[in-house]
């Protein structure tokens, strides 16, 4: 055995002809005799996956709480995960119902604008900042990209929607101050190059993609002096890490392709999957690869923007999402609601096995995550902001216990539980938003 007196440095690069990549974690970063002190602290993350409009309340809801409850039919594709979730019921965003004066207007904008805030958000485009923000602040110093911002539409972040209403509230969830929304990035290959590539210029990046050349290809003389030094382990887990990178731009060059052979009388955005899951899939790759190689610690991601109007054929629902949510207690509507939330819950489990199966300090990606999974909503038909759909998914770096079912009692602020899981990521604060103090995520007995 080969016992080395220094390691890699955990933030290691393969660095040629102007291409930098990140390394993922190798066995070669930590002495094959370190001591407890002396060996890898497991990074903290948080990660948050939003889905728009609400769910189907009856078929999220597992009717018995504790650890003895049993999956609901919306959550059964997660039961792999059933010991590393935490399901979360009674929380409430009592801060985005409409106050004297409002009316009943722009109910989207505002469960958009308080989701992750906790706090109430005004007409022109002011609330509180967001809890992926405050984690970027602190988590952001140890990494190159504070946070990544992700969806599947488009987004300005500008604009007025319903009665003069903020579009920001609609169509981003991040908030940098109480009045700079942070827009989505939806385009595959802009996350791609900002982790990776040296240039987002059009014109540079079309014409790497004439010479179908790749950022990998810049770097492999320095990826074979290195696998010199390395164990079989080590070896094996770079070669499979490049390999994935090279894999994920070769499906991002393909949607371009596709996309210029759909529409040749226009330019369209580059790298963009026409497929719903197939651009889902793509965007939960490129955030394993960034958790993976440590470029970030905080990523929030919109499978959807508030009213999305999107339909999914695929399954077999042509009707908009939107529309059906306003299901009316229409039993026809009711149904094809579930079924969109329970495909999306399939499509979250391939996150989760894409995480699960990423080695990582002490584990895997998985194991240092937090990850959560909800609506800023309930009932879309009435749209509630009381008892959201909440999961916690993960090991939290050891901070996190799954396997439970919690029901909290009336009135529990969703802030509650955002300020626990500052704790949980070593962040303190006495506040957040409307919170009343920190959640009890181990029993309530």
């Amino acid at each position: 055995m080969m016992i080395f007196k220094k390691s890699m440095p955990r933030r290691s690069f393969l660095r040629a002809a102007g291409a930098t990549i990140a390394l993922p974690v190798l066995e070669a970063m930590t002495p094959a005799l370190a001591t407890t002190a002396q060996r890898q602290v497991a990074p903290r993350r948080f990660s948050i996956i939003y889905s728009p409009n609400g769910m189907n309340m009856k078929d999220w809801t597992p009717e018995v709480t504790g650890k003895s409850y049993k999956l609901s039919p919306t959550l059964e594709p997660l039961s792999a995960y059933r010991d590393k979730m935490l399901v979360l019921t009674g929380l409430n965003n009592n801060e985005g119902d409409a106050r004297p004066g409002e009316g009943e207007t722009a109910p989207h904008e505002r469960a958009g604008g308080v989701f992750l805030t906790g706090v109430h958000p005004l007409r022109e485009g002011k609330t509180g900042i967001s809890i992926d923000q405050i984690v970027a602040g602190e988590l952001g110093k140890q990494t190159q990209l504070p946070s990544l911002e992700l969806g599947l539409h488009t987004s300005d972040a500008v604009g007025n929607c319903e009665k003069g209403w903020s579009c920001a509230y609609i169509s981003t969830l991040s908030w940098r101050t109480p009045t700079t929304p942070l827009p989505i990035e939806y385009r595959p290959r802009a996350v791609f190059e900002r982790l990776f590539g040296d240039s987002t210029d059009p014109a540079v990046r079309m014409a790497r993609i004439q010479k179908e050349k790749s950022i990998l290809d810049s770097v492999t003389q320095a990826t074979e002096r290195m696998m010199k030094s390395l164990g079989g382990g080590d070896r094996s887990r770079l070669t499979e890490f490049l390999e994935g990178i090279r894999e994920v731009e070769h499906r991002i060059q393909m949607a371009e392709q596709q996309s210029g052979d759909k529409m040749p009388s226009m330019e369209p955005p580059t790298g963009i999957p026409t497929e719903f899951a197939a651009h889902l899939k793509l965007m939960f790759d490129l955030q394993v690869l960034a958790y993976q190689t440590d470029m970030t610690r905080m990523i929030t991601f919109m499978t959807g923007p508030e009213q999305s109007n999107r339909t999914y054929p695929e399954i077999g629902v042509r009707d908009v999402h939107h529309s059906l949510s306003h299901h009316r207690n229409d039993p026809v509507n009711l149904k094809k609601l579930s079924m969109i939330n329970l495909y999306h819950s399939q499509l979250v489990s391939y996150f989760l096995d894409k995480l699960q199966a990423t080695p990582d300090v002490d584990g895997s990606l998985l194991d240092n995550l937090i990850l959560m999974y909800g609506c800023s909503m309930s009932d879309g038909n009435s749209h509630l902001l009381q008892n959201l759909p909440m999961l916690l998914i993960g090991g939290g770096a050891g901070q996190l216990q799954g396997g439970n079912h919690l029901r909290y009692k009336e009135g529990t602020p969703v802030a509650n539980m955002y300020l626990t899981i500052l704790d949980k990521l070593g962040i303190q604060t006495d506040k957040f938003g409307d919170s009343t103090g920190k959640l009890d995520l181990l029993s309530l007995a």
